[in-house]
């Protein structure tokens, strides 16, 4: 099994960006976290992140030509207002998770809005970076059933 990964806008300056917020782990430790998980559970867990949605975009579409699986996504910012990505993500049928590490729900009322997890099968927030690893069960448990 197959499981992408994408972090959007600013997650690589984890452990570096509002640490009150966030956390104090950098990206390095989420990406061995997440390598772990996928060895964990026996899946392969590739993780990509760029600043720029195009790319997110480009990402998206190459997964649905390359036998991914399941979706993790964390849009960051682009989760209010990017309806590319979020046409994106509705163009792929596979069980697809968005995540947030903070409580969205919580914070700034345009942090409250996601145009993208409408096209999710699930919206995961709050956890901090447990978060991840509570998507990718999710889509294995999807998988399964």
């Amino acid at each position: 099994m197959k499981i992408l990964v994408i972090n959007g806008a600013n997650l690589n300056f984890l452990g570096i960006r509002e640490k009150n917020i966030y956390g104090t782990q950098d990206y390095a430790y989420l990406q061995k976290l997440l390598e772990e998980k996928g060895k964990e559970a026996g899946c392969e867990v590739t993780v990509f992140q760029s600043n720029h949605e195009g790319a997110i975009i480009d990402r998206l579409q190459e997964a649905y030509f390359d036998g991914t699986d399941g979706i993790v996504i964390n849009p960051g910012a682009f989760t209010h207002y990017s309806y590319a990505i979020r046409d994106a993500l509705a163009s792929i049928t596979v069980p697809k998770v968005e995540i947030h590490i903070s409580d969205i729900t919580k914070r700034e009322e345009f942090r409250k809005t996601s145009v993208t997890a409408p096209s999710c099968d699930r919206q995961i927030y709050g956890q901090g970076l447990d978060g991840y690893l509570q998507a990718i069960d999710f889509i294995l448990e999807k998988q399964i059933l």
